[in-house]
Protein backbone atom coordinates (compact mmCIF):
# COMPACT_ATOMS: atom_id res chain seq x y z
CA UNK A 1 0.00 0.00 0.00
CA UNK A 2 2.77 2.35 0.97
CA UNK A 3 4.65 1.45 -2.19
CA UNK A 4 1.57 2.24 -4.29
CA UNK A 5 1.14 5.61 -2.58
CA UNK A 6 4.80 6.38 -3.11
CA UNK A 7 4.55 5.44 -6.77
CA UNK A 8 1.52 7.69 -7.23
CA UNK A 9 3.34 10.55 -5.48
CA UNK A 10 6.40 10.04 -7.66
CA UNK A 11 4.29 10.14 -10.81
CA UNK A 12 2.60 13.33 -9.61
CA UNK A 13 5.94 15.00 -8.83
CA UNK A 14 7.38 13.99 -12.20
CA UNK A 15 4.26 15.27 -13.91
CA UNK A 16 4.47 18.59 -12.10
CA UNK A 17 8.17 18.84 -12.89
CA UNK A 18 7.44 18.26 -16.57
CA UNK A 19 4.75 20.94 -16.57
CA UNK A 20 7.01 23.45 -14.81
CA UNK A 21 9.90 22.70 -17.17
CA UNK A 22 7.63 23.08 -20.17
CA UNK A 23 6.23 26.35 -18.80
CA UNK A 24 9.75 27.64 -18.14
CA UNK A 25 10.76 26.85 -21.71
CA UNK A 26 7.67 28.58 -23.08
CA UNK A 27 8.29 31.62 -20.85
CA UNK A 28 11.93 31.75 -21.95
CA UNK A 29 10.96 31.44 -25.60
CA UNK A 30 8.27 34.10 -25.17
CA UNK A 31 10.67 36.42 -23.35
CA UNK A 32 13.17 36.09 -26.20
CA UNK A 33 10.59 36.69 -28.91
CA UNK A 34 8.98 39.56 -27.07
CA UNK A 35 12.15 41.63 -26.71
CA UNK A 36 11.58 44.95 -28.46
CA UNK A 37 14.55 45.94 -30.60
CA UNK A 38 15.85 49.50 -30.34
CA UNK A 39 18.61 51.17 -32.35
CA UNK A 40 20.49 53.76 -30.29
CA UNK A 41 23.17 55.90 -31.91
CA UNK A 42 26.09 57.11 -29.84
CA UNK A 43 27.49 60.58 -30.44
CA UNK A 44 30.99 59.22 -31.12
CA UNK A 45 32.97 56.02 -30.69
CA UNK A 46 32.48 54.25 -27.32
CA UNK A 47 34.25 56.06 -24.47
CA UNK A 48 33.83 56.81 -20.75
CA UNK A 49 30.64 58.85 -21.13
CA UNK A 50 28.94 55.75 -22.58
CA UNK A 51 30.09 53.40 -19.82
CA UNK A 52 26.65 53.36 -18.16
CA UNK A 53 25.13 51.97 -21.36
CA UNK A 54 27.52 49.06 -21.58
CA UNK A 55 27.03 48.45 -17.85
CA UNK A 56 23.25 48.32 -18.43
CA UNK A 57 23.77 45.91 -21.30
CA UNK A 58 26.16 43.58 -19.43
CA UNK A 59 24.10 43.59 -16.24
CA UNK A 60 21.00 42.62 -18.19
CA UNK A 61 19.01 45.77 -17.38
CA UNK A 62 17.88 46.27 -20.99
CA UNK A 63 16.74 42.67 -21.28
CA UNK A 64 14.91 42.93 -17.95
CA UNK A 65 13.09 45.91 -19.46
CA UNK A 66 12.05 43.77 -22.42
CA UNK A 67 14.50 45.37 -24.83
CA UNK A 68 17.20 44.29 -27.24
CA UNK A 69 19.31 47.43 -27.59
CA UNK A 70 21.73 47.94 -30.47
CA UNK A 71 24.36 50.54 -29.52
CA UNK A 72 25.66 51.99 -32.79
CA UNK A 73 28.75 54.11 -33.46
CA UNK A 74 27.77 56.82 -35.99
CA UNK A 75 29.72 57.71 -39.10
CA UNK A 76 29.54 61.41 -38.13
CA UNK A 77 28.62 63.46 -35.07
CA UNK A 78 25.52 64.90 -36.74
CA UNK A 79 24.14 61.51 -37.81
CA UNK A 80 22.06 61.22 -34.64
CA UNK A 81 19.74 64.14 -35.39
CA UNK A 82 19.38 63.20 -39.05
CA UNK A 83 18.61 59.52 -38.51
CA UNK A 84 16.32 60.02 -35.52
CA UNK A 85 14.37 62.76 -37.32
CA UNK A 86 13.92 60.38 -40.27
CA UNK A 87 12.83 57.58 -37.89
CA UNK A 88 15.83 55.49 -38.99
CA UNK A 89 16.94 55.17 -35.33
CA UNK A 90 14.90 55.07 -32.15
CA UNK A 91 17.21 57.20 -30.02
CA UNK A 92 20.52 58.99 -30.30
CA UNK A 93 22.96 60.81 -28.07
CA UNK A 94 23.29 64.36 -29.31
CA UNK A 95 24.44 67.84 -28.32
CA UNK A 96 21.71 70.05 -26.82
CA UNK A 97 22.91 73.18 -28.61
CA UNK A 98 22.48 71.30 -31.90
CA UNK A 99 19.06 70.10 -30.78
CA UNK A 100 18.00 73.71 -30.17
CA UNK A 101 19.29 74.80 -33.58
CA UNK A 102 17.57 71.82 -35.21
CA UNK A 103 14.25 72.83 -33.66
CA UNK A 104 14.83 76.30 -35.07
CA UNK A 105 14.82 74.64 -38.49
CA UNK A 106 11.65 72.65 -37.70
CA UNK A 107 13.51 69.34 -37.51
CA UNK A 108 11.23 67.05 -35.44
CA UNK A 109 13.55 65.89 -32.64
CA UNK A 110 13.06 66.12 -28.87
CA UNK A 111 15.40 65.66 -25.92
CA UNK A 112 14.11 62.88 -23.64
CA UNK A 113 16.88 62.79 -21.04
CA UNK A 114 20.04 64.72 -20.18
CA UNK A 115 23.29 62.77 -19.77
CA UNK A 116 25.83 65.49 -18.89
CA UNK A 117 24.53 68.56 -17.10
CA UNK A 118 27.44 71.02 -17.44
CA UNK A 119 29.66 72.16 -20.33
CA UNK A 120 32.53 69.82 -21.20
CA UNK A 121 33.38 72.01 -24.18
CA UNK A 122 35.63 74.68 -22.69
CA UNK A 123 38.32 77.01 -24.01
CA UNK A 124 41.63 75.13 -23.74
CA UNK A 125 44.76 77.30 -23.91
CA UNK A 126 48.45 76.41 -24.03
CA UNK A 127 50.12 77.69 -20.88
CA UNK A 128 53.28 78.58 -22.82
CA UNK A 129 51.23 80.95 -25.01
CA UNK A 130 51.42 83.57 -22.26
CA UNK A 131 47.65 83.74 -21.83
CA UNK A 132 46.83 84.26 -18.16
CA UNK A 133 43.39 85.79 -18.71
CA UNK A 134 41.10 86.08 -21.70
CA UNK A 135 42.18 89.64 -22.48
CA UNK A 136 45.59 88.14 -23.22
CA UNK A 137 44.07 86.33 -26.21
CA UNK A 138 44.32 89.56 -28.21
CA UNK A 139 46.86 88.92 -30.94
CA UNK A 140 46.58 85.14 -30.48
CA UNK A 141 45.05 82.38 -32.60
CA UNK A 142 42.04 80.28 -31.55
CA UNK A 143 41.10 77.10 -33.39
CA UNK A 144 37.45 76.06 -33.67
CA UNK A 145 35.66 73.10 -35.35
CA UNK A 146 33.58 74.86 -38.02
CA UNK A 147 30.65 75.57 -35.67
CA UNK A 148 29.73 79.25 -35.46
CA UNK A 149 28.36 78.77 -31.94
CA UNK A 150 31.86 77.88 -30.65
CA UNK A 151 33.38 80.97 -32.23
CA UNK A 152 30.64 83.22 -30.83
CA UNK A 153 31.09 81.68 -27.39
CA UNK A 154 34.77 82.65 -27.28
CA UNK A 155 34.01 86.15 -28.57
CA UNK A 156 31.45 86.68 -25.81
CA UNK A 157 33.88 85.36 -23.19
CA UNK A 158 36.63 87.72 -24.34
CA UNK A 159 34.23 90.68 -24.34
CA UNK A 160 33.09 89.85 -20.81
CA UNK A 161 36.75 89.71 -19.72
CA UNK A 162 37.30 93.24 -21.06
CA UNK A 163 39.12 92.20 -24.23
CA UNK A 164 38.52 92.93 -27.91
CA UNK A 165 37.56 89.78 -29.86
CA UNK A 166 38.24 91.54 -33.17
CA UNK A 167 41.94 91.36 -32.25
CA UNK A 168 41.81 87.57 -32.02
CA UNK A 169 42.41 85.41 -35.11
CA UNK A 170 39.92 82.56 -35.38
CA UNK A 171 41.01 79.59 -37.48
CA UNK A 172 38.59 76.90 -38.61
CA UNK A 173 40.59 73.71 -38.04
CA UNK A 174 37.67 71.33 -38.49
CA UNK A 175 38.11 68.30 -36.27
CA UNK A 176 41.91 68.67 -36.18
CA UNK A 177 41.73 70.42 -32.83
CA UNK A 178 44.46 68.41 -31.14
CA UNK A 179 47.03 68.61 -33.98
CA UNK A 180 46.39 72.35 -34.24
CA UNK A 181 47.27 73.03 -30.60
CA UNK A 182 49.99 70.35 -30.43
CA UNK A 183 51.90 71.93 -33.33
CA UNK A 184 51.25 75.47 -32.06
CA UNK A 185 49.32 76.32 -35.20
CA UNK A 186 46.93 77.88 -32.69
CA UNK A 187 47.35 79.04 -29.10
CA UNK A 188 43.94 77.81 -27.95
CA UNK A 189 41.04 75.62 -29.03
CA UNK A 190 37.31 75.60 -28.42
CA UNK A 191 35.38 72.42 -29.17
CA UNK A 192 37.72 70.15 -27.22
CA UNK A 193 36.37 68.43 -24.12
CA UNK A 194 37.89 68.65 -20.65
CA UNK A 195 37.28 64.93 -20.18
CA UNK A 196 39.01 63.91 -23.41
CA UNK A 197 41.22 66.26 -25.43
CA UNK A 198 42.51 68.04 -22.32
CA UNK A 199 43.51 64.74 -20.69
CA UNK A 200 45.23 63.47 -23.86
CA UNK A 201 47.15 66.72 -24.33
CA UNK A 202 48.27 66.82 -20.70
CA UNK A 203 49.41 63.20 -20.95
CA UNK A 204 51.75 64.40 -23.70
CA UNK A 205 53.26 66.88 -21.25
CA UNK A 206 51.54 69.97 -22.66
CA UNK A 207 50.55 72.34 -19.85
CA UNK A 208 47.13 73.86 -20.31
CA UNK A 209 44.80 76.46 -18.85
CA UNK A 210 41.03 76.06 -19.25
CA UNK A 211 38.31 78.71 -19.19
CA UNK A 212 34.72 77.67 -18.52
CA UNK A 213 32.15 79.70 -20.53
CA UNK A 214 29.79 79.77 -17.53
CA UNK A 215 32.37 81.88 -15.66
CA UNK A 216 31.90 84.57 -18.32
CA UNK A 217 28.11 84.94 -18.22
CA UNK A 218 27.42 82.33 -20.89
CA UNK A 219 24.36 80.41 -19.68
CA UNK A 220 25.11 76.90 -18.56
CA UNK A 221 24.00 74.37 -21.13
CA UNK A 222 23.56 70.62 -21.04
CA UNK A 223 26.34 68.88 -22.93
CA UNK A 224 24.80 65.57 -24.03
CA UNK A 225 21.26 64.22 -24.10
CA UNK A 226 19.19 61.39 -25.52
CA UNK A 227 16.96 62.49 -28.38
CA UNK A 228 13.95 60.88 -30.04
CA UNK A 229 11.75 61.93 -32.92
CA UNK A 230 8.40 63.56 -32.22
CA UNK A 231 6.77 60.49 -33.81
CA UNK A 232 8.84 58.25 -31.56
CA UNK A 233 7.70 60.05 -28.42
CA UNK A 234 4.07 59.70 -29.54
CA UNK A 235 4.20 56.10 -30.76
CA UNK A 236 7.10 54.48 -28.92
CA UNK A 237 6.92 56.14 -25.52
CA UNK A 238 6.73 52.91 -23.50
CA UNK A 239 9.92 51.53 -25.04
CA UNK A 240 11.72 54.84 -24.60
CA UNK A 241 10.68 54.94 -20.95
CA UNK A 242 11.84 51.35 -20.46
CA UNK A 243 15.18 52.19 -22.08
CA UNK A 244 15.74 55.29 -19.95
CA UNK A 245 14.92 53.45 -16.72
CA UNK A 246 17.34 50.67 -17.66
CA UNK A 247 20.01 53.26 -18.58
CA UNK A 248 19.48 54.87 -15.19
CA UNK A 249 20.18 51.53 -13.52
CA UNK A 250 23.34 51.33 -15.63
CA UNK A 251 24.38 54.74 -14.35
CA UNK A 252 23.82 53.68 -10.73
CA UNK A 253 25.96 50.60 -11.36
CA UNK A 254 28.67 52.79 -12.92
CA UNK A 255 28.64 55.19 -9.95
CA UNK A 256 29.06 52.34 -7.51
CA UNK A 257 31.49 50.31 -9.63
CA UNK A 258 33.49 52.78 -11.77
CA UNK A 259 36.47 50.48 -12.33
CA UNK A 260 34.25 47.56 -13.37
CA UNK A 261 32.29 49.86 -15.67
CA UNK A 262 35.50 50.95 -17.39
CA UNK A 263 36.55 47.31 -17.77
CA UNK A 264 33.23 46.59 -19.50
CA UNK A 265 33.78 49.58 -21.78
CA UNK A 266 37.27 48.38 -22.72
CA UNK A 267 35.82 45.02 -23.75
CA UNK A 268 33.66 46.69 -26.42
CA UNK A 269 36.05 49.41 -27.56
CA UNK A 270 36.09 50.20 -31.26
CA UNK A 271 39.20 48.75 -32.91
CA UNK A 272 39.48 51.86 -35.08
CA UNK A 273 39.55 54.03 -31.93
CA UNK A 274 41.47 52.12 -29.23
CA UNK A 275 41.05 53.45 -25.70
CA UNK A 276 43.70 54.15 -23.08
CA UNK A 277 42.45 52.69 -19.77
CA UNK A 278 43.96 55.43 -17.61
CA UNK A 279 42.56 58.17 -19.85
CA UNK A 280 39.07 56.67 -19.63
CA UNK A 281 39.33 56.33 -15.83
CA UNK A 282 40.33 59.99 -15.53
CA UNK A 283 37.52 60.90 -17.90
CA UNK A 284 34.92 59.04 -15.86
CA UNK A 285 36.16 60.72 -12.67
CA UNK A 286 35.43 64.09 -14.30
CA UNK A 287 32.10 62.98 -15.76
CA UNK A 288 30.32 61.33 -12.84
CA UNK A 289 29.76 64.50 -10.75
CA UNK A 290 28.61 66.30 -13.92
CA UNK A 291 26.04 63.64 -14.82
CA UNK A 292 24.12 63.94 -11.57
CA UNK A 293 24.17 66.41 -8.69
CA UNK A 294 22.19 67.34 -5.58
CA UNK A 295 19.71 69.38 -7.61
CA UNK A 296 19.29 67.25 -10.72
CA UNK A 297 19.18 63.48 -10.99
CA UNK A 298 20.60 61.59 -13.95
CA UNK A 299 18.50 62.09 -17.13
CA UNK A 300 16.31 64.83 -15.57
CA UNK A 301 15.89 68.15 -17.39
CA UNK A 302 15.08 71.70 -16.36
CA UNK A 303 13.14 74.09 -18.54
CA UNK A 304 15.26 76.97 -17.20
CA UNK A 305 18.45 75.48 -18.62
CA UNK A 306 16.99 74.99 -22.09
CA UNK A 307 15.33 78.40 -22.00
CA UNK A 308 18.38 80.42 -20.91
CA UNK A 309 20.68 78.90 -23.48
CA UNK A 310 18.11 79.19 -26.28
CA UNK A 311 17.68 82.90 -25.51
CA UNK A 312 21.46 83.40 -25.62
CA UNK A 313 21.68 81.68 -29.02
CA UNK A 314 18.88 83.93 -30.25
CA UNK A 315 20.55 87.08 -28.93
CA UNK A 316 23.78 86.15 -30.74
CA UNK A 317 21.89 85.64 -33.99
CA UNK A 318 22.78 81.94 -34.10
CA UNK A 319 19.22 80.72 -33.55
CA UNK A 320 17.37 82.26 -36.46
CA UNK A 321 13.79 81.39 -35.59
CA UNK A 322 11.83 81.62 -32.35
CA UNK A 323 11.03 78.29 -30.77
CA UNK A 324 8.72 77.11 -28.02
CA UNK A 325 10.91 75.74 -25.22
CA UNK A 326 8.31 73.09 -24.41
CA UNK A 327 8.88 71.64 -27.90
CA UNK A 328 12.59 71.04 -27.25
CA UNK A 329 12.37 68.51 -24.44
CA UNK A 330 9.98 66.18 -22.68
CA UNK A 331 10.23 64.48 -19.29
CA UNK A 332 9.44 60.83 -19.90
CA UNK A 333 10.84 59.60 -16.59
CA UNK A 334 10.86 61.54 -13.33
Amino acid sequence: MKLRKFSMLLVAVMGLSFVLTACSKVELENSNTELKEMDVLLDWYPNAVHSFLYAAEEQGYFEEAGLKVNLITPAGTDDGIKLVAANKADLAISYPKQVILAKGEDIPVVSVGTIVRSPLNQLIVRKDSGVNNLKDLEGKKVGFPSFEVDKETVKAMITEAGGDPSKVEFIDVGYDLMPAIQTKRVDAIIGGYINHEKILLEDEGIELVTFNPTDYKIPSNYELSFIASEDGVSNNKDNIEAFLNAAKKGFDYTKNNPDKAIDLLLEVQNESFPLEPEVEKKSLDILLPLMENDEETFLSQKEENWSNYSKWLEEKGILKNKIDIKDIFTEIIK
